[in-house]
């Protein structure tokens, strides 16, 4: 890698381990044995209800998910429906999924996904994250891009473990691919809408069909309303906070003849809301619980928080069957925009002016982030095999460019009208291309070795400025404009062997080498170092098995895994300074295993549990970070003498909880007619987390379970229907993240939101 620098716990309490096991037990409603005649048992046999086939693209072509060597899981459109209508945005899908975990700072715009525990904390705009999220073929490189809604979809696949021989860099984690459901020749429509708690309305539909001549068209459309419904007891406004407009669409335009299936598509989001409601000192001191008397539907703040966002995107996938092979180009270009406004301390005033709260409160913070300009333009190439035998295969080459810009500012809190006084700028021009290469080959009619390679360039060139200091009181002032440009070449690879034992049995063994990219920081608001981050890769191991069981009724995956990242990339974020600093650790080791299952019980009850358990270690012996900056903190690390740093060797990584369990169960009562009842019922659970990459006490976020229910009513043979929902109904409340510099700040989990929602399907 070249670089230049210039300047120019426990994991179920028994109350939650009851709650499981009432989840467990209350779908099992008895079902009345039919006798079929000797006559009838072929018939009954055949007629017997089975779990849907499902086609993934994990690896890039159509293929079978329980015959390939991927840890991953598929969830269909149902379950992504019910899960999201309360008006969630991409958060929803957080333990939702063995071993993934999504928390935003920043709200709905801005994501962060962690798979394995390996995620990034860092809430600067242009923060790396070595989970890629891939819409419609698509890779979204910037944050804020990976919070495009999720609407019209076929299905979403997780897919575990690094992924960098077909997805290319910072895929060490893994990958979260989002897949629209694409036009055909078949007219089809829907529409749901539903309303609920705080003026919630949510609106989804879709119509696409033929259009004659080879082509067909989709077009779907999606918009979310929420009230402000939190009271600001400061300024005595009621219904001030936590609202929001989001709208997104999407058309599509499919050509399919002679060979050629060409697939546009244009898609576009608008936001307008509330930032992340940050809540001063909501952590007991010297415990982690949450205070007494904690409301959710008030704070007391003097800043501002809002938030907008517009996206603009088009792609073009183009395949074109040459008989023996086939190929596709994948052209995309995306723009967003986006000012994100927050008061950081979560309460008012400061102590230097004698009034303050809730609780102490040294100096008041109120900050922005945007990004006046965001470009990201991607290519394609590749060629895939057609039914060469037992030897399958695919290659290419991919490109990527993007270009941004990142706005830092500071607000004057007790000035009049807030006035702008401290603002920083940061540039940066990713280039990046790869080549890269898959195949598989039959060793035997039950045996698959599976074997890629990808070399990849990144070159990145940066400049950062700060020209005005929200500091100047104590003499400080602008900065640079200050240069980093770093790049590197790394080959990432992959080999699995996969055993088909049986037609529903395989097992599976895989090892692969990840990559992420140099990274580079840069807000300078309030510090005077860009701080670069060199490459980080990861060596990874995994056997696991996949099997379809009764007769089809029923699916267990598993999967353990172990792996080693060298040169880790973690972000200090916030401490005294309220600084971001990118850092690597020597090493960081992980191990773990994940367990994924459905079932059909019964004829009308179906049921999916998933559950992971993830073990990481930060392995450095030197490595410090600078720790809470309010002084409130219980810090259980070693400082070091005469400073503010704690030793982290030994730490997990942050947001990384030990334990997910997910389940969920559906039954139904058919009724006459084409009409049918049903009962649906969802549950999540993940054990404690820290925040920071040093340990303390208030800043462990406690155990978290939530829960969701739905009872439906369909007729017309399911044309038509008509449900109640509830999401969080127990009314869990707990932090799910926190800021460490200014005092014992955070920020909740979603409220409990209910409703009814009718859909209408053509």
């Amino acid at each position: 890698m070249k670089i230049r620098i210039e300047n120019a716990a426990s994991p179920l309490t028994k109350r939650n381990l009851l709650a499981l096991a009432v989840a467990l037990a209350l779908p099992v409603v008895p079902i009345a044995p039919v006798n079929a005649q000797d006559g009838d048992e072929e018939s009954s046999t055949a007629n017997a209800a089975r779990l849907d086939d499902i086609i993934v693209t994990a690896q890039r072509r159509e293929e079978d998910p329980q015959k390939i060597p991927v840890a991953m899981t598929v969830m269909a459109p149902e379950k992504i429906d019910i899960l999201k209508s309360g008006g969630e945005d991409v958060r929803f899908l957080a333990g939702r999924v063995p071993s993934l975990n999504i928390e935003s700072s920043f709200g709905r715009a801005f994501p962060r996904f962690y798979i394995r525990g390996l995620g990034n904390t860092d809430f600067d705009l242009n923060a790396s994250q070595p989970v890629s999220v891939v819409y419609d073929d698509v890779v979204l490189e910037n944050p804020i891009l990976k919070g495009f809604p999720v609407f019209d979809l076929d299905r979403i696949e997780v897919l575990r473990g690094p992924q960098g021989t077909l997805f290319g860099r910072n895929t060490p984690a893994g990958v979260v691919k989002f897949d629209s459901a694409k036009p055909t020749e078949d007219f089809d429509a829907f529409g749901r809408v539903s309303y609920g708690r705080f003026n919630s309305v949510n609106f989804e539909g879709a119509v696409g069909g033929g259009l004659g001549g080879g082509w067909s068209a989709r077009a779907s459309a999606m918009v979310q309303h929420r009230d402000d419904w939190v009271d600001n007891t400061f300024t005595g406004e009621n219904d001030a906070l936590e609202g929001y407009d989001e709208f997104a669409a999407r058309v599509q335009l499919r050509y399919e003849g002679d060979g050629l299936d060409a697939l546009f598509n244009v898609h576009y989001r608008d936001l307008d809301g509330t930032a992340r409601l940050f809540r001063a000192n909501i952590f007991e001191q010297g415990n982690d619980r949450l205070v007494p008397g904690l409301r959710r539907d008030e704070v007391a703040i003097d800043g501002r928080n809002s938030q907008d966002l517009e996206n603009f995107g088009a792609s073009a996938r183009i395949s074109y069957d040459f008989g023996s092979v086939t190929l596709f180009s994948i052209t995309a270009y995306e723009d967003v925009e986006v000012l994100s406004r927050g008061d950081i301390d979560g309460g008012f005033g400061a102590a230097f002016l004698g009034t303050f709260g809730p609780g102490f409160i040294p100096f008041d913070a109120q900050s922005a982030d945007g990004l006046p300009k965001h470009e990201q333009f991607t290519q394609e190439l590749r060629f895939q095999s057609n039914e060469w035998g037992a030897f399958d295969w695919q290659a290419g080459f991919f490109f990527f460019q993007e270009d941004i810009t990142v706005d830092s500012f500071n607000f004057a809190t007790f000035a009049p009208g807030q006035p702008i006084n401290g603002f920083a700028q940061q540039e940066q021009d990713n280039t990046a291309w790869a080549l890269f290469a898959s195949g598989d080959y039959d060793l035997s009619d039950s045996l698959k070795l599976r074997a890629g390679l990808r070399y990849t360039d990144d070159d990145k060139d940066f400049i950062a400025v700060r020209t005005q200091s929200p500091l100047s009181f104590l003499g400080v002032g602008p900065i640079g404009p200050i240069e980093a440009d770093v790049s590197d070449t790394d080959v990432s690879w992959d080999v699995s062997l996969s055993w088909a034992a049986s037609d529903d049995t395989t097992l599976f063994a895989k090892v692969a080498r990840g990559f992420r990219a140099p990274s580079i920081q840069g807000r300078l608001l309030f510090g005077d170092v860009v701080s670069v981050a060199k490459s980080e890769t990861i060596l990874s191991y995994e056997l696991g098995f996949k099997l379809d069981l009764f007769d089809s009724r029923a699916r267990l995956n598993a999967t353990g895994y172990w792996f080693n990242t060298d040169d880790h990339q973690l972000t200090a974020v916030g401490g005294a300074t309220n600084f971001n600093t990118l850092i690597n650790a020597d090493e960081v080791k992980g191990k773990g295993f994940e367990i994924d299952a459905e079932a059909l019980l019964t004829d009308n009850l179906f049921v999916t549990f998933g559950m992971s358990w993830n073990d990481t270690e930060i392995n450095d012996s030197g490595l410090a970070t600078q720790i809470c900056g309010s002084g409130l903190c219980t810090v259980l690390d070693p400082v070091i003498a005469g400073t503010d740093l704690a030793l982290i060797d030994g730490n997990p990584l942050p947001q990384a909880p030990e334990w997910v369990y997910n389940l969920t169960a559906r039954y139904t009562v058919p009724l006459d007619n084409g009409r049918e009842f049903y009962l649906y019922t969802d549950w999540y659970y993940r054990s404690e987390i820290n925040f920071f990459l040093y340990e303390a006490v208030e800043f462990t976020g406690a155990p978290l379970l939530e829960v969701g229910l739905r009872a439906g009513y369909t007729w017309d043979d399911g044309r038509y229907e008509v449900a109640a929902f509830g999401r969080n109904i127990l009314d869990e409340i707990e932090a799910v993240g926190a800021i460490d510099f200014n005092n014992l700040t955070g920020f909740l989990n979603e409220p409990p939101v209910w409703g009814v929602e009718f859909i209408a399907r053509f």
